[in-house]
């Protein structure tokens, strides 16, 4: 008797087994059940849609933050390349916080002397036009021909009613949106030299961070080839820092010599300007040449003269020297890079186009030339 109850089967009281017309069991009458819907085509749908609404809320997210992502990109770039330095006064006895304070001291003080350098000139050519105004007025009030046509014309009344009606607050406009700009300026300057300094004071902090999301069997040659991108950023950056010194150095001496106006102030604008891959060397010595063309005929053929010599000089005897132990890219491959960063971010895009194709290429010659040498 207790082998025939031990032996039964245990009644199945799944949904699927009991029928569907009650204890008495019969047929079903509206067939078997379907699939869950967990598994059907309409919540697949919907998980879909949600999924690319979710993508394309990122994409906008992205986008209007760009801004602060690329003053972000643009801070560690900054920190990475000025990293050379800072270990150059460690290797000299120097604690890392007293090099991070000696290198952003210098950073700070270079920013000051640009804007001495450059903002009183400025001002000063400012005031002196706004000086020069009424005494242009009155002379073309006296001029003959002027003084016939507006007695034909009514020009004079016409011009007045024009600058204090429409020109004036037009004027004031542009002068708050300037001042808008500046201080906008400013903040962005400032914003940009906090990051840098964070940056530069947690560098090895992130970099040990980031090499723990790397598995441990890779993680030694991950952090060499890391090692390597990071010393060929700080190399570049501070290869590109020493040309560019250079340039302004050289342009000072001889916009003295010549008797340009605003020598230093100029001179500057040549050092910042060659910091700009491809275009930023001609760009500043058009910018100094029509200034000293402005001035004097023979100074500005003197200074085209000048900067066409010189950057024959830079482009084949100092850079070449200067760049042959930061960055190994090939001169074509410098060209599409800087050309394809200046499309996607402008002029930030094309100073990180450089050392980011010699990341690549070297992650191309360490990692993926080997593997397709063993397939």
């Amino acid at each position: 008797m207790s082998a025939e109850v031990t032996s039964a089967a245990p009644e199945d009281t799944t949904p699927e087994a009991r029928p569907a017309g009650g204890e008495g069991g019969g047929a079903q009458p509206y067939g078997l059940p379907g699939k869950p819907l967990a598994r059907g085509p309409f919540l697949f749908g919907l998980v879909g849609g949600l999924g690319v609404l979710t993508a394309i809320a990122i994409a906008q997210m992205v986008i209007a933050s760009l801004s602060v992502i690329i003053l972000v990109v643009v801070a560690m770039f900054l920190a990475v390349g000025l990293n050379p330095a800072v270990e150059a006064l460690q290797r000299r006895g120097l604690g890392r916080r007293g090099a991070i304070s000696i290198v952003f001291a210098g950073v700070i003080v270079a920013f000051a002397l640009f804007g001495l350098a450059v903002v009183p000139p400025v001002s000063k050519q400012l005031a002196e036009f706004v000086a020069a105004v009424p005494g242009y007025v009155t002379e073309l009030g006296n001029h003959p021909t002027l003084r016939r046509l507006d007695a034909d014309y009514q020009i004079l009344p016409k011009l007045a009613s024009f600058v204090t009606g429409t020109l004036g607050p037009s004027l004031a406009s542009g002068v708050v949106g300037a001042g808008l700009v500046v201080l906008d300026g400013v903040f962005t300057t400032v914003t940009l030299l906090v990051l840098m300094l964070y940056f530069l004071g947690s560098l090895h902090t992130i970099k040990e961070y980031l090499l723990k999301l790397v598995p441990a069997s890779r993680r030694e040659r991950t952090g060499a080839i890391s090692e390597e991108i990071l010393a060929g950023i700080g190399g570049y950056v501070a290869g590109n820092v020493l040309i560019s010194v250079i340039a302004g150095v050289l342009s000072w001496i001889f916009l003295s010599i010549m008797g340009v106006k605003y020598a230093l102030a100029l001179a500057l604008v040549v050092a910042l300007t060659d910091l700009i891959p491809l275009v930023g060397a001609t760009l500043g010595a058009v910018l100094v040449t029509g200034v000293a063309l402005l001035q004097s005929v023979p100074a500005g053929i003197a200074c085209a003269v000048f900067f066409i010599v010189y950057q024959q000089v830079e482009n084949y005897l100092i850079y070449p020297r200067v760049m042959k132990r930061s960055v190994d890219v090939t001169p074509a491959v410098t060209v599409i890079a800087a050309l394809f960063g200046g499309a996607l971010l402008g002029i930030v895009g094309a100073l990180l186009a450089i050392p980011v194709a010699a990341a690549i290429a070297l992650i191309i010659r360490e990692i993926v030339l080997p593997r397709q040498a063993q397939t």
